[in-house]
């Protein structure tokens, strides 16, 4: 067991953070980004160290895990990438227009900049890619600013060590002490909450948990910022169209999908919606007879995956189909599922999933209509199915931040164009996402400089563009210099 952080130990991250934020702030985009591979380049030479280590705190089997290590690496260079060639910071320059109507335009120019320290509370079920090495580390690095991580209790001992690499390697890359830092214990993780200044917070976990950060984040003297992922039912919605081209395909994808991990991803589909007379429940049980055993995370989400699961089997119309491996699989219809909507639709983190059968395109509508929030949503239909799916797309796209067509919702690509959010309750911020290069914007602000002589200016909102990044200049992509 790790100690918890005190509070001289807390005082003193915090400082050093503060200190690095107008150095790291300020580095040229390609420093920055040298920092960064520094760091990727320490993690994947000490994976062989840091996999047996999160393999023993979390049960996760080891092919996973180091998938994880490339993943957050993967990820890290990314982020580099982005910063040399220059999208990350946003730069736009409207040169002056004396002629424009109804009033001459100044010479404006705008460029995105860190906030300053944040905050990011580690998650327990990707010990590496949401964790101390993770996105929310990642992008807030990208930004510039200094990043003190709230490690997770469900790997302690990993996370001392990954910060340790990490924090080596960029203190020998150049990047300034303070750069990252690690704290422990729920004490030290609210207080730094409360800290005037940290500037922003990332946090993965509970909807309980969220909220209750949420709030002291926004009730700070000077509120800030908190990007909170919380919760995600991620429904299925399956038409009759696409059961009769793969039905059986779809049966065993849909229990790959939720049992992946031992159900324990983010995006794991809870629902199934199927149309009445679907013919599946075979498939279904026959697909739950291959799945293997495993694992949960640490006892704490077992126990609160066993009172889950409790929960729902007390439901009146649900009825369990199958179990196998530690997962199991519930069925209902949707006029139960009406009833007693509160219960069936709050989720049950971990290996269990409901099928719900439905009657009808108007009722297929009103399943839809019955969700909060959600980091995705699934349609499964076909090229028959034009004018209903016409239909649902925009209600679909009114309840989630990923709309998936003919696929899974386990597995996020790590790219540019990845949205990884949604409404509440699945985020507190859906105009953001916690994956992808975009990640970044959470922990930047626009600043427009107005008439400023280019001498003065951040070298990147120079006319002569002495670093080559991508520009927006008077409406256009460019890397050319600024004529005036």
């Amino acid at each position: 067991m790790t100690a918890d952080t005190t509070p001289a130990e807390l005082e003193q991250a915090l400082a050093d953070a503060a200190a690095a934020a107008a150095a790291l702030g300020t580095a040229e985009p390609a420093v920055r980004a040298g920092w960064i591979r520094a760091a990727a380049d320490a993690l994947d030479a000490a994976a062989d160290e840091l996999v047996p280590i999160a393999m023993r705190e979390t049960a996760l089997p080891e092919a996973r895990l180091r998938g994880e290590v490339g993943r957050s690496t993967g990820q890290l260079r990314m982020f580099a990438d982005a910063l040399v060639e220059g999208s990350l910071l946003e730069v736009i320059i409207d040169t002056a227009d004396a002629a424009a109507k109804p009033v001459p335009r100044p010479d404006l120019r705008r460029v995105l900049v860190p906030l300053g320290p944040v905050l990011v509370f580690a998650a327990s079920n990707f010990p590496f890619a949401f964790s101390v090495c993770g996105g929310d580390t990642a992008s807030a690095l990208a930004a510039g600013c200094p990043v003190i991580v709230k490690a997770h209790p469900g790997h302690p001992e990993l996370s001392v060590r990954t910060a340790a690499v990490m924090i080596e390697a960029l203190r020998e890359a150049g990047a300034p002490d303070g750069s990252l830092g690690l704290i422990q214990g729920f004490d030290a993780g609210v207080a730094a909450l409360k800290d005037p200044r940290i500037t922003a917070a990332g946090f993965t976990g509970s909807v309980p948990a969220g909220k209750a950060l949420h709030e002291i984040a926004v009730t700070r003297p000077e509120p800030i910022p908190f990007y909170g992922e919380l919760g995600s039912l991620n429904p299925v919605f399956v038409t009759q169209a696409a059961i009769d081209a793969r039905g059986k395909e779809i049966a065993s994808g849909y229990v790959g999908s939720f049992t992946l991990g031992v159900g324990q991803f983010c995006t794991k589909p809870g629902l199934l919606f199927l149309p009445d007379g679907h013919g599946l429940k075979d498939e279904l049980i026959a697909a739950m007879g291959g799945v293997g055993g495993g694992s949960m995370l640490n006892g704490r989400i077992k126990e609160a995956f066993d009172t889950g699961l409790d929960r729902l089997h007390k439901v009146e119309g649900v009825v369990e189909w199958a179990s196998g491996g530690g997962a199991t699989l519930l069925q209902t219809t949707l006029a139960d599922l009406m009833v007693s909507r509160a219960d069936v639709l709050e989720e049950c983190f971990g290996p269990v999933s409901i099928v719900v059968e439905y009657d009808g395109a108007d009722e297929l509508r009103e399943a839809i209509a019955a969700f909060d929030g959600n980091l995705t949503a699934t349609l499964h239909a076909e090229e028959s199915d034009a004018s209903l799916v016409t239909d649902l797309l925009p209600l679909l796209t009114a309840k989630a931040g990923r709309v998936l067509w003919n696929g899974w919702p386990t597995g996020v690509a790590v790219s540019w164009a990845q949205h990884h959010g949604g409404p509440f309750p699945s985020t507190v911020g859906s105009i953001h996402t916690s994956v992808g290069v975009t990640a970044a914007r959470r922990f930047q602000r626009p600043v427009a400089y107005q008439d400023a002589p280019d001498a003065v200016l951040p070298a990147v909102l120079r006319d002569a563009n002495p670093l080559g990044i991508s520009r927006r200049i008077n409406g256009a992509i460019s890397r050319d210099e600024v004529e005036r």
